[in-house]
Parts: structure tokens; sequence; C-alpha cells
């Protein structure tokens, strides 16, 4: 079988950022999943699943409610391996085009105080499982990359060629 696109990437090349990981048509219409992209793979420590399920809260309900995001929205959830999210949005616009709302919804969650939207055993699935503490500290050091960032490095995904067995090894024994 072929990989799909976001295994198609090389995970050892990859840095924090907004990557356009895939187009799909549905109908006559353009959905654009973008990778956002919070931690190194392999080389920086994962998000702590409660604040990873407490950023997905809290951004999901800030895009869900902002003016112009909230009709170009699909979808907003965490990556398996904890290292950002997926936002799939209406069309196809360019990943330079979701940084001022990517920055601005995680400057939100840096300020945000109050109970975690949607963190009730009625609302959720595992409500008790939140740290918003942690998940401001993970928003903070993200709006400072972002901000800091050679911003001709975070928006282009790097792509690969399947890696081998010999050279996957070769990257865990280096």
């Amino acid at each position: 079988m072929d990989l799909i696109p976001s295994f198609a990437v090389d995970h050892t090349k990859i840095i924090p950022g907004i990557f356009e990981s895939r187009v799909d048509q549905i109908g006559d219409e353009l959905v654009t999943t973008f990778d956002i992209r919070l931690k190194r793979p392999n080389v920086e420590p994962s998000i702590d699943p409660a604040a990873m399920h407490t950023i997905e809260h809290i951004v999901a309900t800030y895009l869900r409610n902002h003016p112009v995001w909230k009709d170009e929205l699909i979808y907003w959830g965490p990556m398996g391996c904890l290292t950002g999210f997926y936002i799939i949005v209406k069309g196809r616009p360019a990943a330079q085009d979701l940084y001022p709302i990517m920055l601005e919804s995680f400057r939100h969650l840096c300020e945000y105080d109050g109970e975690v939207p949607g963190a009730t055993a009625q609302n959720c699935g595992k409500y008790l499982m939140h740290d918003l503490p942690m998940a401001k500290w993970e928003a903070k050091r993200f709006v400072e990359y972002l901000e800091t960032a050679d911003k001709s490095r975070i928006f282009e995904y790097p792509k690969a060629e399947r890696l081998s067995v010999a050279g996957d090894r070769k990257f865990f024994d280096s």
C-alpha cells in the first residue's frame, strides 16, 4: 500500500511550523489539511496528553467562534504522535494565510483564564484529563517560536522518499 501523505514526510527534518499536508477534492470543492507542528518529531518530548487535550478544546472553541474562520473550518484536532495538530479548511489557502489565525489562536490560549470549554462529563469523553497551565506554557512557546522563526522555513513541508529500515535505524542510533 502507498503511504498516506502525512507518513510520506521525512519526520527527521520536520521543524515546528504551518505546513500544507494535503489537498482533497470533494465534489466541486477543495479542502486543505494543514499540519500545525509545535514540536520536532523524535527530537523534542511530545506534548503532555492533558495539555494537548486542553489546547484542542480552547483553540477549537476559538476557531469555531472566530468571525472569519468559523465558516472556513472543517476540523481541528491533535496528531496521534502528540507533536501538533491538523486543521482542515475549505478551499486552498496557502500555509502563510494560516499564520495570522494560528498566532492569534495560540495568543488567545496564552491569555486564557477560566474553565476549559466543554470540559464536563456531558460535553467531553475524558473531561478530567486537562492541564491548562501546561497548555498555556506550550502555547507561549509556540507563539514565541512563530514570532521569531525564519519565515522562509516554517511553511515548507519537507518531502521524503520512503525511508529504508537501515536509514531509520541509523537515525535512531545517532
